[in-house]
C-alpha cells in the first residue's frame, strides 16, 4: 500500500514512516505539514492508497481537508489525533474517514488498523474487478470522457514537475501548464500523425485559446511574444533553482534527475559557477534551450500519468 501522511508535527510523520517501514505495511510516498498543501492531483500523482491525516492543523485542518479531497480521492482516510471530541470524530467519519489512530502513537495499534485498511482496500478492488468483468459481458459502454480526463491530469503532473523545478509563482508557470494541455490535445487529435510542433505554433495555439475566437491577429502576436518572455524568465528561474540544489548537495536526487534532462549540463555548470562566485558579474542571461525544455516537460508529465 502507498501512504501519504498529513501532520504538522515532523516527529509524528517520522514515527509513522518508521512504523510503516518496520512492519512492512507498505511505502510512504509523500507527506505534508498541512492540509492546504495537498490536493487530489498530488495524491493521484503519488498513487496514494491511504491518507493518514491529523485532525488539528494550523491552516487547513483535517476535517476541511477530508471534505475537500473526499469527492476525488479513491483511497481511504485514517484520522490521527489526541483530541477525543465526539463531534469532530463523528464529522470525520461522516465525510469518509474509516479509522482512527490516537496519539501518542502505539505501534501495535497502528499496525492492526493499517492491516485492516489494507484488507478493506483489497476487498474493494476485488469487487471492482468483478464489476468490470460483468460490464464486459453485459456490453456496458465505457466512459467517453477520456480527452478531458487526460488533459486535466497532464496539467496536474506538470504542476508537480514545475514545483520540483522551483517555478511555482513564476508568471511563465501557467503558460507552461497551458502548453502541456495544448500538446496533449494535439497528440490525441492527430494520433499517429502527431509530431512535436514548432515553438511558434505552440505559442500561437495557447494565445488563441486564451484570447478566444474574436481576437485580432495583432492581439495574438502580442500575447505570443509576452507568453514567450514569461516562459523564458521561468526557465531561467528553474536553472537557478537546479544549480542551487547542485551547489548545496551534488547528490541531490532532483539535481541528478533534472540537471541534464531539462537543461544542457554545460549551462547548469556555468550557472553554478556564477552563483558560487557572486562577485563575478554575469555577462548575459543563460541561453536555455526552450524547445528541449518543453519537450522533456511534456514527456515527463505523460510518463507520470502512467
Amino acid at each position: 500500500m502507498n501512504y501519504f501522511i498529513i501532520d504538522d508535527d515532523p516527529a509524528i510523520r517520522g514515527m509513522l514512516t518508521e512504523i510503516i517501514e518496520d512492519e512492512d505495511l507498505g511505502k510512504v510516498v509523500g507527506e505534508a505539514e498541512d492540509g492546504s498543501f495537498v490536493n487530489n492531483g498530488l495524491l493521484f500523482l503519488k498513487k496514494a492508497d491511504v491518507v493518514l491525516i491529523d485532525l488539528l492543523m494550523p491552516i487547513r485542518d483535517g476535517i476541511e481537508t477530508i471534505r475537500t479531497l473526499a469527492d476525488g480521492f479513491q483511497g481511504k482516510f485514517v484520522m490521527i489525533s489526541q483530541v477525543e471530541s465526539k463531534e469532530l470524530i463523528g464529522e470525520a467519519y461522516r465525510l469518509g474517514a474509516e479509522y482512527y489512530i490516537t496519539k501518542p502513537l502505539n505501534q501495535v495499534e497502528i499496525s492492526c488498523i493499517l492491516n485492516k485498511v489494507t484488507e478493506r482496500i483489497l476487498v474493494d478492488q476485488s469487487i471492482q474487478g468483478i464489476q468490470k468483468s460483468l460490464n464486459v459481458f453485459t456490453g456496458r459502454p465505457k466512459s467517453s470522457k477520456v480527452s478531458s480526463f487526460h488533459t486535466k491530469n497532464i496539467m496536474e503532473a506538470g504542476r508537480s514537475l514545475i514545483s520540483d523545478l522551483g517555478m511555482i509563482g513564476e508568471g511563465g508557470s501557467e503558460d507552461l501548464l497551458n502548453i502541456l494541455g495544448f500538446l496533449q490535445n494535439e497528440k490525441q487529435r492527430l494520433g499517429s500523425a502527431y509530431t512535436f510542433p514548432y515553438l511558434k505554433e505552440i505559442f500561437a495555439g495557447i494565445a488563441a485559446e486564451k484570447l478566444g475566437d474574436q481576437a485580432k491577429e495583432a492581439e495574438i502576436q502580442k500575447e505570443m511574444k509576452a507568453s514567450e518572455q514569461r516562459v523564458r524568465r521561468a526557465l531561467n528561474q528553474a536553472l537557478i533553482h537546479i544549480a542551487s540544489l547542485g551547489l548545496t548537495d551534488y547528490m541531490n536526487p532532483k539535481f541528478e534527475a533534472y540537471s541534464s534532462t531539462f537543461f544542457d549540463f554545460s549551462e547548469v555548470r556555468k550557472k553554478m559557477l556564477e552563483l558560487e562566485d557572486k562577485s563575478k558579474k554575469v555577462s548575459s542571461q543563460s541561453r536555455n534551450n526552450m524547445k528541449k525544455f518543453i519537450q522533456v516537460l511534456f514527456m515527463e508529465a505523460r510518463q507520470m500519468m502512467k
